[in-house]
């Protein structure tokens, strides 16, 4: 008999464009589909590293023709968030930026490159979660999916010129009381935005509040009272990587689903879809997504698990925190019919080589995203899934 999990309260949070670890997601990205750009087979696997007016970047690329310039396409990243002067956090023209990028291991090649897709092995040992939940439009958890709307509302204000005196880092957090399962609530609501030195921070709070909390807190339907935090320590001027270093790679839950489900660890930036911590990642969550989506079961968690240069997973795992409608027997059946597991045959299902950009997906999470158009959130098997269910 499955437990099911119940939570009490919740909390998740986000993070903005401008936060460190995250300026290093997005030039691992922004690089990545450059590569891929060049040559849709690249192999890449990038890491960077920023901290006061420098940037690292390292990893492995091997590409045909591929020759990426590094050093503009970070600078570019770091003038689109506002990072253009060191006062901000880092300065795009003026930092200090050095790469250290080898070739790939030929090694790793040996499994992975194979003349069919069906063929191709992972490009590394590993386990991946995929999670959906009905609780959301997005079957994403509630606490979550404000989180991230929070930062990126702020973060589109700010460039817009609509939020005075908001500088690039910016952070939320969101805690929902679940007491009531089938009527959650939202009970704290923080946020953490860098400032220019001369805002008034009475003003500032009131604004975020007023401006951003509220109106963001509306859409998903929560106009009730909320407890609200905005810079609890009162002054967050410093900020970005002159406040903090930061790591590709190092806000996992962030980029998933904000705790409420678990995480194989492995991060997503920087690497091609060969990497199965990315591209098998992705098609868990399409899975899950579409067995929610056709009335399987109100919460439910797939597991991949893959050994490096095959291609038959290991394992596929589901967990249905007891809110299944069908039987775990039906949900790993109906896996088995409608998805390939197959790293080559993930890729080619997605398309995650024609035409995905993965920058957009390096910052406000990669999962329940309302504004981008990503091949693993599309709902296109939750028919056949209904219509399997009602047979079986």
């Amino acid at each position: 008999m499955e437990r099911t999990i119940r939570y009490n309260t919740l909390t998740s949070e986000a993070v903005g464009e401008g936060h460190p670890d995250k300026v290093c997601d997005q030039i691992a990205d922004a690089l990545l589909d450059e590569a891929l750009r060049q040559d849709k087979e690249a192999h890449v696997a990038y890491e960077v590293f920023a901290t006061t007016e420098y940037i690292l970047i390292g990893g492995e690329m091997s590409g045909r023709g591929v020759h990426v310039d590094y050093e503009q396409v970070a600078r570019d990243v770091l003038r689109g968030i506002g990072y253009v002067s060191p006062e901000l956090g880092i300065g795009c023209d003026s930092c200090k930026i050095d790469v250290r990028v080898k070739e790939q291991s030929p090694d790793i090649a040996l499994g992975v490159e194979r003349a069919r897709p069906e063929d191709m092995g992972a490009g590394d040992q590993g386990i991946m979660f995929g999670y959906a939940t009905n609780e959301t439009e997005g079957y994403m958890p509630l606490p979550h999916s404000i989180a991230q709307k929070l930062v990126r509302r702020a973060s589109e204000m700010r460039k817009e010129g609509l939020f005075p005196h908001a500088r690039p880092d910016m952070k939320s957090q969101v805690t929902v009381d679940y007491q009531d399962p089938a009527h959650p609530r939202v009970g704290k609501v923080l946020m953490s935005c860098q400032h220019d030195p001369e805002a008034d921070i009475d003003e500032f709070r009131a604004f975020v509040h007023e401006k951003i909390m509220v109106p963001v807190l509306a859409s998903f339907g929560e106009e009730g009272d909320f407890q609200w935090f905005v810079n609890p320590t009162g002054r967050f001027v410093t900020g970005g990587p002159a406040g903090d270093t930061g790591l590709t790679g190092r806000k996992l839950i962030v980029d998933t689903y904000g705790g409420a489900s678990r995480h194989g660890g492995g991060a997503f930036s920087g690497k091609d879809p060969s990497k199965v911590d990315r591209s098998a990642s992705y098609y868990a969550r399409y899975i899950a997504k579409n067995l929610v989506a056709a009335g399987a079961a109100e919460r439910l968690e797939v597991q991949l698990s893959y050994a490096i240069g095959m291609s038959e997973p290991m394992g596929i795992g589901i967990s249905t925190f007891g809110t299944a409608h069908v039987s775990d027997e039906k949900i790993l059946a109906a896996i088995s019919r409608f998805f390939d597991c197959r790293p080559g045959m993930i890729i080619d299902s997605l398309g995650l080589r024609k035409g995905v950009h993965y920058r957009p997906t390096s910052v406000y999470g990669a999962f329940g995203r309302p504004d981008l158009d990503l091949p693993w959130e599309r709902l296109d098997k939750a028919e056949a899934l209904k219509d399997f269910f009602r047979k079986a």
